[in-house]
């Protein structure tokens, strides 16, 4: 394990997978660590891909979710291969995955400044094309409420994540932030729906000609935010998982609840690397939904932990200014924190 440190911030990187066990910040644990990491019934048993044995805060999917067509894990081998670190400081290393992805190299510079956690992967060289995500998780203990950047479109999957246990309709387009549900309803999305045993996914189209995509995460009880930014040129959609008792197989046994991936990336949807390729429902809306590869692409990603101010209950606006970043409440109130303005440039 790797570990970080900046004031009273610091942050663990699992360099045998490459993705971040525990990211505390003051009192805070923002990200979310599956509860059998540490069983070693579910760590000896190959039959379970070292992703899901070792599933933990966030890490880079190349691809996202299955691979259809070249075989790859689950999630790619950026999440279930080892990396190796390159160089390393008190707050920040540098690491490059010792698997190629589609004949690219993959190298991954995380660094930790106060309450914010900056992510950057350079994809150098390889053949063909390919989709991707960050996936960073968090876990409510009863629930919680998110806001997001403008989107166009919200859409869900041909296919359900388990059978029998969603709450949405399948095979959707809306064009706001209301699902409707299986059973006749309609789900706002803004809300986690902490009250239902569901395993569920939703995909998340940008705005046109947006820079910046953000997602805040706002947590009931824990009473803090998580702030998940994005390149919105290059990661056009956020992907929300909801995982809360609806698996009830190995090594999930109904126990894995109140978690949400906030999963920004390039990719239509969770239905496998071969859907991402093939024209799409995204790809018909002028998105795209693989990375050519060849060349160097660079992918910027950047998440803030915060405490909730009071009586704060939806985020309208963040931006990007000079040395900071600042969010606006739905009633006009405002904080600023220390960020780094030219992260994304």
């Amino acid at each position: 394990m790797i570990q970080l440190r900046h004031g009273d911030t610091w942050l663990t990187l699992d360099e045998s997978v490459g993705n971040i066990p525990l990211w505390r910040v003051g009192g805070r644990v923002p990200l979310h660590a599956a509860p059998w990491r540490d069983e070693a019934a579910v760590q000896g048993d190959p039959s379970i891909p070292a992703v899901n044995r070792r599933l933990a805060g966030d890490f880079l999917c190349m691809p996202f979710g299955r691979d259809d067509v070249g075989g790859d894990p689950p999630h790619g081998h950026p999440a279930n291969s080892p990396w190796e670190v390159t160089h390393a400081e008190v707050a920040e290393a540098q690491l490059r995955l010792t698997v190629p992805v589609r004949g690219a190299t993959v190298d991954k510079h995380v660094r930790i400044t106060g309450p914010v956690l900056y992510q950057t992967h350079r994809i150098a060289g390889g053949q063909g094309a390919v989709s991707f995500a960050h996936h960073p998780m968090a876990r409510m203990a009863e629930g919680g409420r998110l806001s997001f950047s403008p989107k166009r479109a919200v859409l869900t999957d041909p296919e359900p994540q388990y059978a029998g246990h969603g709450l949405w309709a399948l095979n959707q387009i809306q064009p706001d932030l209301v699902l409707p549900c299986q059973n006749g309803t309609d789900w706002d999305i803004r809300t986690y729906p902490a009250g239902h045993a569901v395993e569920d996914f939703c995909t998340l189209v940008e705005a046109r000609g947006a820079r910046i995509g953000w997602t805040v995460l706002m947590r009931n009880a824990e009473d803090d935010m998580l702030v998940v930014l994005k390149d919105a040129r290059v990661m056009p959609v956020t992907m929300l998982w909801i995982s809360n008792g609806g698996r009830d197989f190995s090594p999930w046994n109904g126990r894995h609840t109140g978690v949400i991936g906030i999963e920004d990336g390039c990719a239509a949807g969770a239905t496998g690397l071969a859907a991402s390729l093939a024209d799409n429902r995204l790809t018909a809306m002028g998105v795209p939904t693989v990375l050519p590869l060849g060349g160097e692409h660079v992918l910027r990603h950047a998440m803030v932990s915060l405490p909730r101010p009071p009586g704060w209950a939806e985020v309208r606006g963040v931006t990007i200014g000079k040395g900071t970043l600042t969010l606006t409440e739905a009633g006009g109130a405002q904080v600023a924190v220390p960020f780094d303005s030219g992260f994304f440039p």
